[in-house]
Parts: C-alpha cells; sequence; structure tokens
C-alpha cells in the first residue's frame, strides 16, 4: 500500500485542527488502499494547540508532531514539514480550513493517473475582495516580470510526488516542469480564529517571489538611473541657456530646486531598498542556517529519528 503524507503547519490552531484531521480521516477511509500519515509542525503556538495535538496523537498513531523552538515564519517551517515526509506523494495543506480538505480526494485521484504535480488554484475566494483583488494584481505582476511561467492563485495547497528533488510550493514548480494538473477551488471564509498574516508577512512573501524568480526590478533601476542623468544634463543645459539669454529677468527660484531634490532622493532610497531585498534574499541563502529547529518529535519512529539527527549534522 502507498503512503501518503499529509504535511499541516499550524500556529494558533486549536479552533481548528481537530475538525481538519477528521475530515482529512473520513477521506482516507473511502481511500481503503492508501495509508497515510498526517505531520502537524506546530511553529511555537501560544495557545492550546500543541496540548491537543498531543492529545490527538495519543488516540491515534496516523498523527505526528515536530514542535518548532521558536516561530521560523510561514515559509520556512511548512517546507521542513515536507522534508520529514516518508509517503510516496506529500500533500500541503493550511491548518485553517481555507483550503478544502476535500479536495484531497482529488488530488489523489489525479497523481494516480500519472501528474507528478496536482495543485489547487484559488480561482475564487470569500475573503475581502480589496485583499483578494490586491493578490490576484501582484499575481499578474511577477508573472509579469518573471524569468519562469509562475502560477498564479497558487498558495501551495496541493500534492507532490515524492521524486520531486527541489523545493515544492509557489514559483518553484514552475522551476521544476514536470506537468502539473491544476484544481480550481473557492477559498472560504476562515470558520475560526484570525489569521495569522500581516502587512510584513504578506510583504515578505511578495518580495521573495520578485528577488527569487527577476532581474527586471534591478535592471529598471540602472535604466532609470541612466535616463534621469541624462534627463538632468539636458534640464541643466536647458536652464544654463535660459539663464545666459535672460540673465537679468530668468530667476528659477529655491522651490524647483527641492522639489528636484526630494524627487531624486526619493528615486535613490527606492532603489537602494530594493538591492537591499536583492543582497538580503542572497545573504538568506548563503548562511546555511537549519531551517528549522526542533524542541519535540511526537509519533515518529526511530528510523525517523536517527535520519533526522544525521540531517542536522549535515547542516
Amino acid at each position: 500500500m502507498k503512503l501518503i503524507s499529509v504535511v499541516i503547519p499550524c500556529y494558533n490552531e486549536e479552533d481548528n485542527i481537530i475538525e481538519l484531521y477528521g475530515k482529512i480521516k473520513d477521506i482516507f477511509k473511502k481511500l481503503t488502499h492508501f495509508q497515510y500519515e498526517c505531520i502537524f509542525i506546530d511553529n511555537d503556538s501560544k495557545d492550546k494547540t500543541v496540548n491537543i495535538l498531543r492529545q490527538m496523537a495519543l488516540r491515534d498513531s496516523n498523527i505526528k508532531i515536530i514542535i518548532n523552538a521558536r516561530n521560523f515564519g510561514h515559509i520556512r517551517s511548512p517546507y521542513y514539514g515536507l522534508l520529514q515526509t516518508n509517503g510516496d506523494a506529500s500533500i500541503l495543506i493550511a491548518a485553517d480550513l481555507q483550503d478544502p480538505p476535500q479536495m484531497i480526494y482529488d488530488f489523489i485521484l489525479a497523481w494516480e493517473s500519472g501528474y507528478k504535480i496536482v495543485i489547487g488554484i484559488k480561482e475564487k475566494s470569500e475573503e475581502s475582495r480589496i485583499m483578494f483583488a490586491i493578490r490576484r494584481l501582484y499575481y499578474k505582476f511577477v508573472t509579469a516580470i518573471a524569468e519562469v511561467d509562475l502560477v498564479r492563485n497558487f498558495t501551495g495547497f496541493g500534492l507532490y510526488d515524492r521524486d520531486d528533488p527541489y523545493p515544492y510550493f509557489r514559483g518553484f514548480i514552475s522551476d521544476i516542469g514536470f506537468s502539473r494538473k491544476e484544481i480550481a477551488y473557492t477559498q472560504p471564509t476562515r470558520k475560526h480564529g484570525k489569521t495569522k498574516n500581516n502587512f510584513y508577512t504578506l510583504y515578505d512573501t511578495a518580495m521573495l517571489g520578485i528577488t527569487n524568480y527577476s532581474k527586471l526590478p534591478i535592471r529598471l533601476a540602472t535604466i532609470g538611473g541612466f535616463i534621469l542623468s541624462i534627463l538632468s544634463l539636458f534640464l541643466s543645459v536647458f536652464f544654463l541657456i535660459l539663464k545666459l539669454i535672460f540673465w537679468k529677468s530668468f530667476n528659477m527660484g529655491i522651490a524647483p530646486i527641492l522639489c528636484g531634490l526630494f524627487f531624486f532622493f526619493s528615486v535613490q532610497l527606492f532603489f537602494t531598498g530594493l538591492l537591499g531585498e536583492y543582497i538580503g534574499s542572497i545573504h538568506t541563502k548563503i548562511l546555511k542556517r537549519p531551517l528549522v529547529i526542533e524542541e519535540e518529535r511526537v509519533n515518529f519512529g526511530i528510523e525517523n529519528k536517527k535520519s533526522c539527527q544525521d540531517e542536522k549534522a549535515i547542516t
């Protein structure tokens, strides 16, 4: 029997994890020719999430828990969880019930038909229309400037074959080049709790997508700087000629100078910040720090613990 690994990143999801796991369990009751493991990777929750998971794991050996030593963010923790799976295929699903669990059945059917990657595309959403519109604009912008054909409205929710040796979600699947199946769904609103996303986490994700998959912004900085320098030269020559012709009557005043200074300083700061984002992305990669430091594991076998220790030693 093939093993399916379901990875569920969670942070302060005490109101959702029991219901989510119940739905996943019901799905695998129908998929009798598959075994499954459900790996919850907790990102240092401050509520009762870990206690609830411990109780669930005591009653069901299919539940495995990784408890992070601290909050390692919404990108590193899910990816690390995927690296700890033992299944023939791995499914990544959010703990907030906004990724419909019933789609797991469709993912597995598509996987059995030959697709190595099956992903959920958030075609519609019951969330705020403004937020959804902003997300769509972002995906269009990144797709337009990216060097690979990125998938729009994709959050990482999907199934990934074990043979895939590369990082799993968002833009990385476009780099891999395997044939994939896309299944559209409507994202429901949250039933319980509040979203853990804020401006910083959304900005972090957005800049990661831009800096990892496009050189266009940094090249626009170079082109823009060249164009502005030529424009400044022409303006300087133009004002010099006016002053020479109308020496006594021509008085430019200080206002245009101040406006010009503020404009050029703003452009410089913007592109310096953009350059910093690229440098920061490089810096993060060359440090080669562990994705996650674990505080505890629950229901993982001896073999898995040994492989984890070996992985940490290599890191």
